[in-house]
């Protein structure tokens, strides 16, 4: 096992212990590629890592990933490979086994957050005395700050997000007639073009009144001259981290408009604009998650539209879309350096238009970096 791969389970172990834990256990899962590499797709086969606090790591997959595994760097683990004609179950059962847990109680088991019911219930009768916790107990601290490798790759995405942001941008009159959906697969073949693996959600191109709704599904509406367009899109790009398959999404939002936009439009695309520069000036360690939103709100409310700000200031982004640290009122959680979030305040105006604008940054030791640095204005054009 290589780093940073065998930092990563080594820091595991070590919260592990300072959790009175015993065992964690994956299954394909961000968890799973977070401490291998490998990314798998769920399914009914049994597939699971094993780490626990004093022992070496064990993974048992089924014997049609065999070649997968022998390419990632995973060397340090033990394998467990298992056919259709055997009993994943009873070598779960012996996996467990050899280990020699400490405690003088209970076995403590952490599962991953999303594993099935099926697998926890095997699990169960493995481990009948068993207490069993989440995983996240101990692997949400590690995820939410960035080490290098991850915060060079969430650079990568986001240029490209921003190469393709000017691209639509330039466009200008050109975009006048072509629908959402249209205009939406563009992006897509874009976010390609630049190195993009794959769109890391459903891109949004919400035209006129639909950009009212902030997750708006993208139809057959055509564009029209005036009207304000939402666009939000990023691409996962892969960490390459010594041949694993982790990926990390890009995620920007700009509103722009071809031609003259509706009247109210400049003023609350400025008081977006305001609010979020309020927010990205707030990002530093040791100040809690909620007081970036209460920054950007405090803006929007101050306009007269605070009614028309509808939803959290952001959301952490890594190996998922959406991730901790959450940035929405209440949230006490202290930002730390590492830590990447989106900061996204809108205004929505039903019947009318929508205005959004979102950038990624992340926290640094001595303030903020953003990470999405194409224009943030409305107009298009050349």
């Amino acid at each position: 096992m290589t780093a940073p791969f065998e930092r990563r389970i080594g820091a595991c172990r070590r919260r592990l212990r300072e959790a009175g834990a015993d065992v964690l256990v994956c299954f394909p899962s961000p968890n799973l590629t977070y401490l291998t590499g490998f990314e798998a797709s769920p399914s009914e086969r049994h597939l699971l890592l094993f780490v626990p606090e004093d022992g070496d790591p064990a993974l048992l997959a089924p014997a049609m990933y065999d070649a997968q595994l022998a390419e990632l760097p995973i060397s340090g683990l033990n394998l467990h490979s298992w056919s259709d004609a055997d009993d994943p179950v009873e070598i779960a059962r012996t996996v467990l086994e050899g280990y020699s847990f400490e405690s003088t109680g209970p076995v403590t088991v952490l599962l991953d957050d999303r594993l099935w019911a099926t697998f926890t219930q095997d699990l169960r009768r493995l481990l009948p005395a068993g207490e069993f916790g989440l995983a996240s107990t101990v692997l949400e601290s590690m995820r939410v700050r960035k080490d290098d490798v991850e915060l060079e790759t969430l650079r990568r995405a986001g240029r490209i997000a921003d190469r393709v942001s000017v691209r639509v941008r330039e466009r200008g009159d050109d975009l006048v007639g072509t629908t959402e959906a249209e205009l939406a697969t563009e992006i897509d073949r874009l976010l390609a073009a630049e190195g993009g693996a794959e769109p890391a959600f459903e891109t949004i191109v919400a035209a006129g009144p639909n950009g009212a709704r902030p997750h708006h599904h993208s139809g057959s509406r055509e564009i029209r001259a005036g009207d304000p367009i939402v666009l939000d899109f990023g691409a996962f790009v892969s960490a390459d981290v010594e041949g694993g398959t982790a990926r990390y999404p890009g995620d920007q939002t700009r509103t722009i408009v071809v031609g003259e936009p509706p009247a109210e439009y400049a003023t609350v695309h400025e008081t977006v604009r305001e609010a979020q520069q309020a927010a990205v000036d707030a990002v530093e360690s040791g100040v809690t998650a909620g007081s970036i939103d209460d920054a950007a709100r405090s803006v929007i409310e101050e306009a007269g539209y605070g009614d028309a700000f509808v939803h959290r200031t952001g959301h952490g982004v890594g190996l998922e879309v959406h991730e901790p640290p959450y940035i929405v009122a209440g949230n006490d959680r202290e930002l730390e350096s590492g830590m990447v979030f989106s900061i996204e305040p809108g205004i929505y105006l039903d019947g009318e238009f929508g205005v959004r604008i979102e950038d990624l940054v992340a926290v640094t030791e001595t303030g903020v970096e953003r990470l999405n640095d194409s224009p943030r204005g409305w107009e298009t054009g050349r």
